[in-house]
């Protein structure tokens, strides 16, 4: 089993945290509408101090703010380091990735992607770096924005088992690590790493080009922070700690 009880609550309360913080919808401690369906989770949100009241309104907490901007952090992580081993020719040991920015729309990225020979070695490499691959498909299904909180129902979506249950079924039929094996999985990884630092060289440098032409102040910005990843084995210590205490 890959997703436990407490994954679940986990990624409830981050959908909560983040509609608290960046949403618009306002959550109140008396509710009669589709928000009742939440209240169990925000009464052991505000137990463990992760949440508050104010007024009729629950608001998150520094310690809730805390737990969310570390989940953030990793998000960030998924999206840059992680997702580029989405789309892999394991037969050729190539990656759709190294050809991003030859694309001018998101519609022919993926006609180019949803091409067979392409795998998804994400699970394989989370579980190959002891990282939670139920993590992994939860921040993959926010990316595209499957928890929709200005969707009708939405409440119900969240509480429910289907989108749960859909987590799990990737987990379990995803590649693993030992269907790769070792030698084949660190060279991979190793192939994935280098893209990404020259995809966000790449990235940065657009980004620098783009804001010259404007005339607009660009912050220099930097890959150090990736470049431990060269090591296939090494994991960002923001991924080692829980983020509730349930």
């Amino acid at each position: 089993m890959f997703l436990t009880d407490d994954n679940k609550k986990t990624f409830k309360a981050i959908i909560l945290l983040n509609e608290m913080v960046n949403g618009t919808h306002k959550f109140q401690t008396v509710a009669n509408d589709d928000d009742s369906v939440l209240e169990p989770l925000f009464i052991e949100l505000m137990s463990k101090g992760y949440v508050q009241t104010q007024g009729i309104n629950y608001q998150i907490t520094p310690k809730g703010q805390e737990v969310f901007d570390t989940f953030m952090k990793r998000y960030t992580e998924y999206l840059k380091v992680y997702d580029i081993f989405s789309f892999v020719d394991l037969e050729k040991g190539e990656f759709a990735f190294a050809r991003y920015f030859d694309f001018d729309s998101d519609e022919a990225w993926a006609d180019f992607t949803n091409d067979e020979r392409f795998d998804d070695l994400r699970i394989a490499v989370a579980m190959f770096k002891k990282i939670d691959p139920a993590e992994i498909v939860f921040m993959s299904f926010i990316n595209e924005n499957r928890f929709d909180a200005a969707s009708n129902g939405w409440q119900m979506d969240l509480v429910s088992d289907n989108e749960w249950a859909s987590i799990e079924d990737i987990c379990k039929t995803a590649i693993k690590p030992e269907e790769v094996g070792e030698d084949a999985m660190v060279d991979m990884i190793s192939q994935g790493s280098e893209l990404m630092i020259k995809l966000l060289e790449e990235e940065i440098k657009q980004e620098q080009n783009t804001g010259n032409n404007n005339g607009d102040i660009v912050e220099e910005e930097t890959v150090e922070y990736y470049e431990p990843y060269y090591d296939p084995y090494y994991v960002s210590p923001i991924w080692l700690v829980p983020l509730f205490l349930w």
